[in-house]
């Protein structure tokens, strides 16, 4: 009696088949880890850097009746934002907000005002130095302008106030986006090569020959391509944490849930990558297509400095970009603790881009 067919068996060979051959891509190693820890060691090397986009809050107790604040609000680099007391707290604890200014009077009469800044360990130092210039560069300006013959409008308290926090380095923001660069370019370039290809050569078509029902075929390529991406994901995390000191703030939990949303990340990725192998007309087609999907995330979605040094008219865009979600969720996870839970928004945005995609991958794919 003959042994009924089984697809699962079939479907794990053909999964080992493409992860072994995917192994032995150099391109496929190159785009997955290669480049990624360029950048990473890169920007690991150099340090702590931050952006000139900083945002701040501005004390309820501040005299605000001085030429001072009106020229900070106007200052385009300092994005001032309004919470609660509970919020201002949370976002300083994490390193979302630079520092909380005030401005009162001092004791000194030649100096009318003394500027006061409250901030925390997660603070990158650069970003605190930069804040101090520009108030610095402010004041200075209006001493030239309205008081010329006077010491100065005001002073900034050289003892600045710091609330704890985990310190944060730049490969906490880097290595996020890097990962999701990795992920981006081995879910598009590399599904559409791939599945293009076996179409190509008749692989494809000779799979069609056997008792292996379609779907089966493509879980089984797909599992071989997350298999060894994931396999990247770790050795980057690795490096990271080992050589420049990335934060996973609960160990093995945050691992986990990293881990976790990079799957979800990659799937709705790879959707792009059908996409593009069902509409490329030859081999040469395929970077063209592909890149209309990743340039555009790899350069607006946070992947090397933050968006918020963006226009404000282009930041909705930016933010609605899949890459963005992960980027966003990868940080919230790693740097603040946060749980697969916490960043349900990002994830529920990243599941809408894939019904989208996955819905025009179907559309568009081809077999033959």
């Amino acid at each position: 009696m003959l042994e009924k067919y089984n697809q699962i068996t079939a479907m794990l060979a053909i999964t080992k088949a493409s992860l072994r051959a995917t192994l032995r891509s150099p391109s496929a190693v190159a785009f997955s880890i290669g480049f990624p820890l360029v950048f990473i060691l890169v920007f690991g090397f150099l340090g702590n850097g931050g952006g000139v986009s900083l945002n701040v809050v501005m004390d309820k107790t501040s005299d605000t009746t001085n030429y001072i604040y009106p020229a900070l609000k106007s200052i385009n680099n300092l994005k001032f934002k309004v919470k609660s007391d509970e919020q201002i707290k949370e976002d300083l604890e994490k390193g979302r907000i630079t520092a909380i200014i005030k401005i009162k009077h001092s004791n000194n009469p030649a100096i009318p005002y003394v500027v006061q800044l409250k901030t925390s360990e997660s603070v990158n130092p650069q970003n605190l130095s930069i804040l101090k210039q520009i108030i610095q560069s402010v004041i200075t300006g209006i001493n030239q302008k309205m008081y010329p013959n006077t010491p100065s409008i005001a002073t900034i308290n050289n003892t600045v106030e710091k609330i704890p926090g985990r310190v944060y380095r730049t490969i906490d923001f880097i290595l996020p986006g890097q990962l999701g660069f990795s992920l981006l370019s081995a879910g598009v370039f590399g599904v559409a090569f791939l599945f293009f290809n076996l179409r190509q050569q008749l692989v494809l078509k000779r799979f069609f020959a056997t008792p292996i029902k379609r779907s089966y075929i493509v879980l089984g390529e797909a599992l071989g391509r997350i298999i060894f991406q994931l396999i990247t994901a770790v050795v980057i995390i690795v490096i990271g944490k080992v050589f420049f000191h990335f934060t996973l703030v609960h160990g093995v939990s945050t691992f986990i849930n990293i881990m976790i949303l990079s799957f979800l990340a990659l799937i709705v990725f790879m959707g792009f990558g059908f996409i593009v192998s069902g509409v490329a007309k030859n081999e040469s087609t395929i970077p063209p297509f592909a890149n209309i999907f990743t340039l555009p995330q790899f350069l607006l979605a946070g992947t090397f400095f933050s968006i918020d040094n963006f226009p404000a008219w282009m930041q909705p865009f930016c933010n609605a970009l899949p890459l963005t979600q992960f980027n966003n969720a990868m940080r919230a996870i790693s740097f603040e603790g946060a749980s697969l839970i916490s960043v349900w928004k990002e994830i529920g945005i990243l599941a809408i881009w894939g019904i989208f995609i996955y819905y025009v991958a179907i559309k568009t794919f081809k077999w033959e």
